[in-house]
Formats: C-alpha cells, sequence, structure tokens
C-alpha cells in the first residue's frame, strides 16, 4: 500500500469562524485582494473586520466561473493596488479564481506556460501570495484542492491550472455563510458534494484516509442534505453539508474522481451557462446505475462493485441495501430536488459524438472503476438530457 496526503496548511471549520479570519490575515499582510461573488455585498462583514484590523482592501468580483481573461484582469488589479494578500470568499468559481490570481502573482510569464491541455503545464516555481479560502457554499470544495478550473471560451474547454503550492495556506469554513444558499443551489452543490465523497471512493486510486472521509461524507449527505433544501436554517443540515464539501475537496485532492467529472470538465467547456454543481447532480444517478451495471457484467468480482453496495448501505441506512439500491435512492432524491435536464442548457444529441469523444480524454474519467464504452456514455447523456 502507498499513498499520499496533502492538504491546506490550516483548515478552521465552525459557525461564527468567519470572525477569527481578519486577525490572522493581519499576520499576513497589510493589504489584502479580495475576490467575491457577484453580489459583493456579501463580503461586508469580512471586509469591515479586515478594515477594523487595519487592513486596506480591494474587491474584485466573479459573475460566473472564472475564464482565462478574468483572472489574467485580477492578477493585473492585484499587482496594481499592491495587494499582499488575497482572500477569496464565495463559491467554488470565485475560491478557484482567487487561487489562480493568487499563484500569477508570483509566478510571471504567460498564463498559458502553466495551463494544462491547451498550454504548456510547466511547474509553478515560486510561492503564491498567501492565500486564505472562505467558502460560501457546500459543494465544490474547492477551498481544499491544488487546482483552479479555469474557462477557455476560445478553445470551448475547462482547463487546470495546478500546482502543490496552490493549496492554500488557511482555509475557514463557516457554515452559517451557506445559510443564504438558494435551495436550486443548495441542490446542486449538495449532489455535487455527493458525487465528491462518492467517485473517490469507487476510484482507482482510493485509499484508506479518503475512504473514511467520504464514508462519513455519504452520511452526511443522506441525513442532511434534503433537510437543508428544505430548510436553508437548519444548522445542524448546514453544517453537515459544509463538512461534506470540505470532505469531498481533500478525497477527490488525494484520490481520483470519475466519468461525472469527466463529463462535467467537457461540458461545462461547451455549454458555459451549465452550472458545473448542476452537470454533475443530473449525471450523478446516470452514471452510478451504467457503472454498476458495466461492472456486473464486465467484472464481477471488481472491489468497486463491493463499494457500491457500500454506498447503498450508507445511504439507505439499510443493511441489506446492494448497489442498485443506491441508484435509486440517488435518482429518487434528484427528482425530489428538482435537478434541471441538460437541454435545459443547449445540449443537444447532436453534440453527443463531441462531447464523448473530449470525455474519454479528460482526466477525471481515467478514474472511473472501469473503461466504459462510447455507447455507454452516449446512453448516460441520452438519459441526462
Amino acid at each position: 500500500m502507498r499513498f499520499e496526503f496533502a492538504t491546506a496548511n490550516r483548515i478552521i471549520f465552525g459557525a461564527g469562524t468567519l470572525i477569527e479570519v481578519a486577525p490572522l490575515a493581519a499576520n499576513l499582510g497589510t493589504s489584502a485582494f479580495v475576490v467575491t461573488g457577484q453580489q459583493v455585498e456579501r463580503a461586508a462583514p469580512l471586509l469591515e473586520q479586515l478594515h477594523g484590523h487595519g487592513l486596506k482592501t480591494v474587491t474584485f468580483s466573479v459573475a460566473g466561473e472564472p475564464t482565462i481573461d478574468l483572472v489574467l484582469a485580477g492578477v493585473k488589479q492585484a499587482n496594481e493596488s499592491n495587494s499582499q494578500i488575497v482572500i477569496g470568499i464565495g463559491g467554488g468559481s470565485v475560491l478557484d479564481a482567487g487561487k489562480a490570481i493568487a499563484a500569477l502573482m508570483t509566478n510571471r510569464g504567460d498564463l498559458f506556460d502553466y495551463l494544462e491541455v491547451i498550454g504548456q503545464g510547466q511547474p509553478l516555481t515560486q510561492q503564491p501570495a498567501p492565500y486564505i479560502a472562505i467558502p460560501t457554499t457546500a459543494g465544490t470544495g474547492a477551498e481544499v484542492t491544488r487546482n483552479a478550473v479555469l474557462t477557455s471560451p476560445d478553445h470551448r474547454v475547462k482547463v487546470s491550472l495546478r500546482s502543490p503550492l496552490m493549496l492554500p495556506p488557511l482555509v475557514v469554513v463557516d457554515p452559517t455563510l451557506t445559510y443564504s444558499m438558494p435551495p436550486s443551489i443548495t441542490a446542486s452543490t449538495g449532489l455535487d458534494a455527493l458525487t465528491q465523497v462518492m467517485e473517490p471512493y469507487t476510484c482507482q486510486k482510493a485509499n484508506p484516509l479518503t475512504d473514511a472521509i467520504c464514508r462519513d461524507g455519504m452520511a452526511r449527505v443522506a441525513r442532511s442534505l434534503r433537510r437543508a433544501f428544505e430548510n436553508g436554517n437548519d444548522a445542524s443540515a448546514r453544517e453537515d453539508m459544509a463538512l461534506t464539501g470540505l470532505f469531498g475537496g481533500l478525497a477527490l485532492a488525494n484520490a481520483q474522481l470519475g466519468a461525472v467529472h469527466g463529463f462535467a470538465a467537457v461540458l461545462g467547456g461547451m455549454f458555459p451557462n451549465a452550472p458545473h454543481g448542476v452537470i454533475c447532480a443530473r449525471l450523478l444517478p446516470f452514471v452510478m446505475a451504467t457503472n454498476v451495471q458495466a461492472l456486473q457484467s464486465r467484472l464481477p468480482n471488481s472491489p468497486a462493485l463491493t463499494r457500491y453496495d457500500d454506498i447503498a448501505k450508507i445511504l439507505t441506512g439499510q443493511a441489506t441495501a446492494q448497489a442498485t439500491d443506491g441508484v435509486d435512492w440517488v435518482h429518487t432524491l434528484s427528482m425530489a430536488l428538482h435537478v434541471p435536464p441538460l437541454s435545459t442548457f443547449g445540449l443537444s444529441t447532436a453534440d453527443f459524438p463531441t462531447v464523448v469523444a473530449k470525455s474519454q480524454k479528460a482526466s477525471s474519467m481515467k478514474g472511473n472503476p472501469l473503461a466504459l464504452t462510447d455507447e455507454e456514455l452516449t446512453a448516460i447523456l441520452q438519459q441526462a438530457i
């Protein structure tokens, strides 16, 4: 047995922990570049606390999933304002943008020198500017991953800026920041969180440390996602989902993902209006069903099939549950949470060959418990559309 586990230098979790950010930030510098979502006012309490501790701030808004041009604009503004530290407060797009900006503030040259797939993929050589990650959604786990996912509209693809140096030195997860999420975002980010504790559990590089995190995360989703969807102020449900989001990031960064994310990387690039969480939420039950059927048919003795039985037992709470019961449970939950079909965002059957061809080459697809055929991938899209 051999595995590695690396994560943020320090993680602070708990209700009300936002108030701990400002004094810690003051130890890192005197001027902060604060990356926020579209509604900058949501960061007002943090900005007030930073000012109270003597920090100057410049805000930078990320309205959607970060593009290459947006990140470059952020780097330019951060450098021109002589910012010393970067703070990201928002969903996964905001946190990824913040990671990329912090990395490029100190690593000079062209962004394409470092980007995977469409760039040279060269390693970062300089430690990024100090970065503090504060998630306000519960699902992406971007606060503890070592990459930033960026969209290139010119290439119609999502690619990563990736380096172990990009793991944030400080992460603060305050579940109370997720209370204001509307039900639709609670649903999509919550099912993304479930995906990110399920795929690492069934992937080809699972390990005992990520296994434990994944099992606990699945149990929390099972008891709390629907409650958080129905009542955004349910404190214990929000805490469970915030913790599962964190666990998913820890797991995927230290194991692998699977076909859901293999598809999502491609679909997100081709259809930029489709939120990552929604794509994952819609695909999850169909990918699960296809994986289980393919394993039963082609690899009936695979340990992954036993793991799908484990998933079913955790999600249903039934000691005798089998893999197909877990598939049914996820499908029922997805319907109850009103996850929209992918045709909502423009996907049509004419796109299937391109999506399948690109997805087969995606890095996440290589973590799937077995290789799926083009026909199986096409059938998944047909059900998700």
